[in-house]
């Protein structure tokens, strides 16, 4: 265990990778929550085009 005071650069370099992992993190929720909805199976009862002969 250090007893050194961590450098500056060290706290900026901390901020950025948590942003980074935040903006990550939401990526990932947002397309999770895509997935729900797609396999969810809701119909949306679309418009079908009957072939008339």
């Amino acid at each position: 265990m250090s007893l050194r005071k961590s450098h500056e650069l060290h706290q900026r370099r901390f901020s950025r990778n948590l942003g980074v992992g935040l903006t990550l993190a939401a990526f990932i929720v947002i397309i999770f929550g895509l997935t729900i909805v797609k396999v969810s199976g809701t119909d949306f009862n679309m418009a079908t085009q009957e072939v008339q002969n």
